[in-house]
């Protein structure tokens, strides 16, 4: 074949391939920093939104019992990992809006954690008491942990949290434990076990940096702490008998400690069964305030650059939230954004805060600045809400 012809021939081809280019519309591509996601509890669905544009995009249906469903993010931030209240784990994808994998992996769960390498995420169990770990590209089981604390019994878990490397430290509520679980070889888990740390953890926090682990006592005033820095990790009692000389209310809700605030060397705690919220030095761990709230205090959460926290109650004061400046140790601001607030989340640098409320099936979008409504959207009985965001955080 003659050159000119070779060449034609490419020409050819090339207008035949830009033609096949231009003949359809081009992908949308788009990145998942903008995206969270909104349980539905009473349908068994998740709510997919874009924290930018403030709205929603799309429903993913058929997830069971999200009564008290939790979510993780891949490392990516392009999966969502549901933990079911029914022991099912779904991963979810946030780009093609659609469940790739499903898994019942247990009676009764109630939250979960992935590894810092993102390999592994792993699912903290009432029934049958323990752990279990999967991998995050397949949902296959590669690690069980039955939490047996004395022969045939197990423990309830609670307050599982993702470590540095592939640790995962958790409470027994059943056996006045916490146990910190290595799985660098998911097949030969190494478990360290520290009992005696108090009457009933109900859930449990680890500090940004990824060194104290803070588990809440329900059966008596104080906290559990352990310094994962240490070389043979020890149990410290902190804040004892914080409420001594006080009656204590009835409990309605149980706090959730994941949201507990850390702004600065300070911690903002909730107190259980009192209106307060606690103040900490996080270099002393000793008590340094106390802030009167409307209510009984469930979540406590700090605006990502630590001037504010916000906190929402347990009934009857479940329609509040109000606003702590941290400069001040002051209420700047009471709102009541709806009906049963269940859950807060700030945007990845706190520019807004999202609250969903349950029982008016309405998420608010606020401004943390003005506190002015910037959007409001339906969900049916919204409960968590979770940003991509939290894909970069320990303990998130």
């Amino acid at each position: 074949m003659k050159r000119r012809d070779c060449l034609a021939l490419l020409g050819a081809s090339s207008l035949l391939l830009g033609g096949c280019a231009s003949s359809g519309p081009a992908p949308s591509l788009v990145g998942t920093g903008d995206l969270g996601v909104v349980v539905a509890r009473s349908t068994g669905t998740l709510a997919i939104v874009n924290t930018s544009q403030r709205k929603l995009l799309a429903e993913v249906k058929g997830l069971g019992d999200l009564s008290h469903a939790s979510v993780v993010f891949s490392r990516d931030a392009r999966h969502a990992f549901v933990f079911g209240r029914d022991g099912a784990l779904t991963k979810v994808d946030l780009l093609t809006q659609r469940i790739v994998g499903r898994v019942m992996q247990a009676g009764n769960s109630i939250g979960g954690a992935i590894s810092a390498d993102g390999s592994l995420v792993v699912a903290q169990n009432y029934t049958p008491g323990g752990i279990k770990a999967f991998d995050t590209a397949t949902l296959e089981l590669v690690a069980d942990v039955p939490a047996e604390f004395e022969p045939g019994r197990l423990s309830r878990v609670v307050g599982l949290v993702d470590l540095p490397g592939r640790r995962f430290a958790y409470s027994l509520f059943d056996a006045d434990a916490i146990w910190i679980t290595d799985l660098s070889n998911p097949a030969r888990p190494v478990t360290t076990k520290l009992p005696n740390i108090g009457r009933q953890p109900y859930d449990a926090l680890v500090t940004p940096n990824g060194r104290h682990y803070i588990a809440g006592l329900f059966g008596e005033d104080g906290l559990a702490m352990v310094d994962l820095w240490e070389e043979k990790p020890q149990v410290r009692r902190i804040l004892a008998g914080y409420g001594r000389g006080q009656e204590p209310l009835p409990v309605y809700k149980m706090p959730h400690l994941r949201g507990w605030a850390v702004a600065g060397r300070r911690a903002y705690l909730p107190a259980i069964g009192r209106h307060e919220v606690l103040v900490v030095d996080t270099d002393t761990w000793q008590e340094v305030g106390r802030i009167p709230v409307a209510g009984q205090p469930v979540f406590v959460m700090a605006r990502p650059d630590g001037r504010q926290v916000w906190v929402n109650f347990s009934v009857p004061d479940y329609h509040r939230v109000q606003v702590i400046d941290t400069t001040t140790q002051k209420i700047v601001r009471t709102l009541e954004p709806g009906k049963a607030v269940l859950h807060m989340e700030f945007t990845p640098r706190g520019e807004s805060v999202w609250i969903s409320s349950r029982d008016d099936h309405r998420v608010s979008v606020i401004d943390t600045q003005s506190f002015a409504t910037q959007a409001t959207m339906t969900v049916d009985s919204p409960s968590g809400i979770f940003f991509t965001s939290r894909a970069a955080r320990v303990g998130f």
